[in-house]
């Protein structure tokens, strides 16, 4: 497919367009906001549900394995199905899934619930992409993908402050129960509002979907639990790594001579939507590691409660709507290259200012950086998301968003990993440096201890602030990390290619009323 193919359908003429959109972002928004709102309630449904603490970590581990395995097969569903009747199944299905979670009255209950949620819940993000670009034409495109990344960015940001607040409120249930009226509005709005789509009868490739769905569960197997196993001390991981590897070059193989493979891989010669998967994995490896490191510093190290902490998120948020709203102005009116490079300087300065925190500080550093690198994302999300797209021929449009969103949800799973591997190995190193440089000798430790009744005295008091000084380092090691990433990323950008106006649109593949 040459990279000057006809690229972007013109928009398609639906009844009531703003109402489907915000049908549309409701359905969005449940879905992400379940990626984070049950991480909090995990110690209660822990005691609830009689589990180990190893065990309990299935209900996270099952749903992001079925979601990551669910995720490729959107385009193929999407076509036998048509968009409509797969988005309003998988609203149904999410929110039934919810409901049993809810009531679930057991682990094996709750792990089986939330794998069902999962498959459902990974084909709502590219369908919604998906349409929200067929119903906008190019020059609304960027205001549409403004309005789409708001609500991605939504749910991780308000989804443990909202999860901590329904279960000490009410319990655990509540967590699952609330999507219950969030999916039934977003039915009912979709099931009114929603197109249908052209049906396309495209022969299922076992073979290649089993491949690349091995590699893809155990990938994030992986990832979820190398840290509590100490890594590649365990052969357990060895063997998930083997599996990774084998699934992803048997699937490569496969898809490039088969005849008919699960995913075409003439999508992958468009320069641009090649350049925005390695943007985005970059962006999910930054990005989403700073919402699982920041509450619990917060927390944990500086002693805010979980109401307070939520506020501290705020800005961040803020930032994020605030930028995408004005971003989704500029996009049209100026090159996205620069404003993805605007937006990741930002980005990375606001880590910068993060790798200067302290255990005693006011909270302004705090409200500042999250505001900054909120808007930081919003510049980069919106345009790249504009970019990625604009060149593919439309006939691979979903396959293209849900390629999009399992390379998001992996970068996020990769990152999240990184964070918590370095910041657990660096506090045993930072621990271990601290500590050899307190000696008896030393003259103000010495009076010290002779004011408190002898070191003995005081030596928990004091293994104790160590300890805490080593994991405050360890967190600003992981912020050093992930500028230099944010910062690595940047000469990437001036691959993407800016499309000329004269490029036509394909009126294939269209949505149809």
């Amino acid at each position: 497919m040459a990279e000057s193919a006809a690229v972007s359908a013109p928009a398609v003429t639906v009844k009531n367009k703003g109402l489907l959109t915000a049908a549309i972002m409701v359905a969005v928004v449940m879905q992400v906001l379940d990626t984070t709102i049950a991480n909090v309630a995990l110690p209660h449904m822990r005691a609830s549900l009689g589990a180990s603490q190893d065990e309990i970590n299935w209900v996270l581990t099952s749903y992001i394995v079925a979601s990551a395995i669910a995720t490729p097969l959107t385009g193929w569903v999407a076509d036998r199905l048509g968009r409509r009747r797969l988005l309003l199944g998988a609203v149904v299905g999410f929110t039934v899934a919810s409901l049993l979670c809810g009531v679930a009255a057991n682990l094996t209950q709750m792990v089986l619930f939330r794998i069902v949620q999962g498959v459902c819940g990974a084909m709502l993000v590219p369908l919604a992409q998906a349409t929200m670009m067929d119903i906008n034409p190019r020059e609304k495109l960027g205001q549409a993908m403004a309005i789409f990344g708001a609500g991605i960015m939504f749910g991780p940001i308000i989804g443990p402050t909202l999860g901590g607040w329904l279960t000490e409120t009410f319990n655990w249930r509540a967590v699952f129960l609330v999507n219950l009226p969030v999916g039934i509005l977003a039915f009912v709005m979709l099931f009114a509002l929603m197109p249908d789509t052209i049906i396309k009868i495209r022969k299922f490739d076992f073979f290649g979907f089993g491949m690349l769905a091995l590699a893809v569960a155990s990938l994030q197997m992986l990832l979820d639990r190398g840290q509590g196993l100490d890594w590649f001390e365990a052969p357990e991981i060895w063997l998930y790594l083997l599996l990774t590897l084998s699934g992803l070059w048997v699937f490569t193989i496969h898809c490039l001579t088969a005849e008919n493979p699960f995913i075409d891989v003439r999508m992958f010669r468009d320069r641009n939507f090649v350049t925005g998967l390695v943007l985005i994995l970059a962006t999910g490896i930054t990005l989403f590691s700073g919402f699982a490191l920041l509450p619990p510093m917060l927390q944990n190290l500086m002693g805010f409660p979980v109401v307070e902490t939520g506020i501290l998120m705020g800005p961040r948020g803020i930032g994020t709507m605030v930028s995408m709203i004005v971003v989704g102005r500029l996009v049209s009116k100026y090159d996205p290259r620069i404003l993805i490079v605007g937006g990741t300087l930002l980005m990375g300065y606001s880590l910068y200012m993060m790798t200067q925190f302290d255990i005693v500080m006011s909270t302004g550093p705090i409200l500042l950086s999250g505001f900054l690198q909120g808007v930081g994302m919003g510049f980069v999300f919106v345009p790249l998301n504009s970019l990625a797209f604009a060149t593919i021929d439309q006939k691979y449009r979903v396959d293209a968003t849900s390629m999009f969103s399992l390379v998001r949800n992996v970068g996020q799973g990769v990152g999240i990993s990184l964070v918590t591997t370095v910041l657990a190995q660096m506090q045993v190193v930072n621990y271990g440096e601290l500590a050899s440089r307190l000696t008896l000798d030393a003259g103000p430790l010495r009076d010290f201890a002779a004011s408190h009744g002898g070191f003995a005295n005081v030596a928990s008091w004091l293994s104790g602030l160590i300890t805490q000084q080593a994991a405050m380092l360890a967190f600003l090691d992981d912020f050093w990390m992930m500028m230099v990433v944010t910062f690595a990323s940047l000469p990437i950008v001036f691959l993407l290619r800016r499309p000329s106006r004269s490029e036509k649109p394909d009126p294939a593949h269209m949505m149809s009323e």
